[in-house]
C-alpha cells in the first residue's frame, strides 16, 4: 500500500516577492552601470574639449608671441591714395572677417600695418551668429611677423623692375637653410614679402646718413629660382602691389640699385584667427576656429569653438601708464604698436551640443608681445611711448 509524501515548495506569494527583489537588484545594477557610463562619457567629452582648446591656445600663443618680429619699429605705412590693402582674404577674393582692411595710422592715414591688429566684434565669418554664445560678441586677432622658420638668407634678390625679382642662390649656401624658394614649405602664390633696403644717403655737413626703404609685395605668380623668379604684379588680391603712397615697390627697387645699398627679404606671416560656422548639405555644422595666413585659404585649428575673446594690455602713449584689458585699443585712441600683453579666452563646446550631456568650458591664457615697440614708461618725455 503506497503512502503519499508531502513535498514543500514556494507559494505564489513567495515567488512574487522573490521576483520583485531580484528585479530590484537588476535595476540597481543597471542604474549603477548607466551612471558609470554617463560619468565616463562626460569625462571623455570634457577631456576631448579641453584637448581641443589647448591645441588652439598653443598655436595662437606661438603666433601672437612673435607679433612684430622683423617689422619696422611701430609698424609700417602701407598704400595711401589707392585701394586699401587687405588681410584675412584669399586668392579667390573671399574675405573671412567683415572688417578686413588695415587700420589707421597715428596720423589718421589709413592702411597701417601693426604687429597686432585687434578685431573686436569681428570674429565670425560673414558676421554669422553662434547660438550658444550669441550674447557675447566674438573677436578676431591678426598677428604679423617675419617667418623665421623659412629664412631667405641663402638667396640674393635683384629687382628686374618694380614688379619682378630675380632669385639666385648665394655662392656658399648654408646647407642648414633652404636652397630653393620653391621647395616644400617655401614661397607660395599669395605670400607677402617684406623688402628692406639700407644704403647711403646724400651727404649732409660732411656726414653720409643711412637711408632705409621698406615695402611689402604680394606674390602673384608661382615662385621659381632664376630670372623672373618672383612676380608681384599689380591688381593683386590683397592690394599691396601699387605704385602709390608709402608702400611703393618701385621706390624700393630704385633704392636697391643704388651703389652701396644692401637689401634683406623676409616672408611676412599675416595670421588671422576667426570663427567659422560651416554649412554642409544645407545643414549648419558646429563652429570651429580657423587660421588664415597671407592670401592663402584658411585651415581649421579646432572644432567646436563657440567663442573667442581678446583683451589687450598696452602703454598709454600720452601718460606712459599701463592700460589693462582694453577690448578695442584703436577705438579707445591707443596705438596697437604699444601692446605689451594679449589676454585670450576661448570657449569650447562638447561634441554633443544642444543636449542634456552637452558641456561648455572656458580656457584662458596671457601672451607677452615681446617683439612689439619698446616704451620707456620711466621717461619724463611725453612722446616716450609714441610711434
Amino acid at each position: 500500500m503506497q503512502m503519499a509524501k508531502s513535498q514543500s515548495g514556494f507559494t505564489l506569494l513567495e515567488l512574487m516577492i522573490g521576483s520583485f527583489i531580484g528585479l530590484l537588484v537588476i535595476l540597481s545594477i543597471a542604474s549603477l552601470f548607466k551612471a558609470g557610463m554617463d560619468v565616463s562619457f562626460a569625462v571623455t567629452q570634457r577631456a576631448e574639449t579641453q584637448a581641443n582648446m589647448r591645441t588652439a591656445i598653443e598655436l595662437m600663443t606661438k603666433d601672437i608671441s612673435l607679433a612684430g618680429a622683423g617689422l619696422p619699429a611701430g609698424g609700417l605705412q602701407l598704400v595711401s591714395g589707392g585701394s586699401a590693402s587687405k588681410y584675412g582674404c584669399d586668392q579667390t577674393g573671399t574675405c573671412y572677417v567683415v572688417n578686413h582692411t588695415y587700420p589707421n595710422s597715428p596720423s589718421g592715414t589709413a592702411n597701417y600695418m601693426y604687429g597686432i591688429i585687434p578685431g573686436p566684434k569681428n570674429g565670425v565669418e560673414n558676421g554669422a551668429t553662434i547660438a550658444d554664445a550669441s550674447t557675447v560678441p566674438n573677436a578676431s586677432i591678426t598677428s604679423i611677423y617675419c617667418d623665421y622658420s623659412f629664412l631667405l638668407n641663402n638667396f640674393t634678390f635683384t629687382f628686374a623692375n618694380a614688379n619682378t625679382v630675380n632669385v639666385a642662390l648665394v655662392a656658399a649656401p648654408d646647407t642648414t637653410l633652404p636652397e630653393s624658394v620653391a621647395q616644400a614649405g617655401g614661397l607660395n602664390l599669395g605670400d607677402l614679402l617684406l623688402f628692406t633696403v639700407v644704403g647711403p644717403g646724400a651727404a649732409i655737413n660732411g656726414n653720409t646718413p643711412v637711408q632705409k626703404a621698406t615695402a611689402v609685395g604680394e606674390i602673384t605668380g608661382t615662385p621659381t629660382m632664376g630670372n623672373g623668379g618672383i612676380v608681384m604684379a599689380a591688381s593683386d588680391k590683397l592690394n599691396f602691389n601699387q605704385a602709390t603712397g608709402n608702400n611703393d615697390l618701385s621706390t624700393v627697387a630704385a633704392a636697391a640699385g643704388a651703389v652701396g645699398a644692401s637689401m634683406t627679404v623676409c616672408r611676412l606671416n599675416v595670421v588671422t584667427y576667426f570663427l567659422q560656422v560651416p554649412a554642409a548639405g544645407g545643414t549648419i555644422q558646429n563652429p570651429r576656429l580657423m587660421r588664415q595666413v597671407n592670401g592663402l585659404s584658411p585651415v581649421p585649428v579646432a572644432d567646436n569653438i563657440i567663442n573667442l575673446q581678446v583683451a589687450y594690455d598696452l602703454v598709454d602713449s600720452q601718460t606712459g601708464y599701463l592700460d589693462a584689458d582694453l577690448v578695442d585699443p584703436i577705438g579707445s585712441g591707443q596705438l596697437p604698436s604699444l601692446i605689451q600683453k594679449v589676454d585670450l579666452w576661448i570657449m569650447g563646446e562638447s561634441l554633443t551640443p544642444n543636449g542634456r550631456k552637452s558641456q561648455n568650458m572656458y580656457l584662458a591664457t596671457a601672451v607677452a608681445a615681446r617683439d612689439m615697440s619698446f616704451c620707456n614708461s620711466y621717461s619724463n618725455q611725453s612722446n616716450a611711448c609714441g610711434n
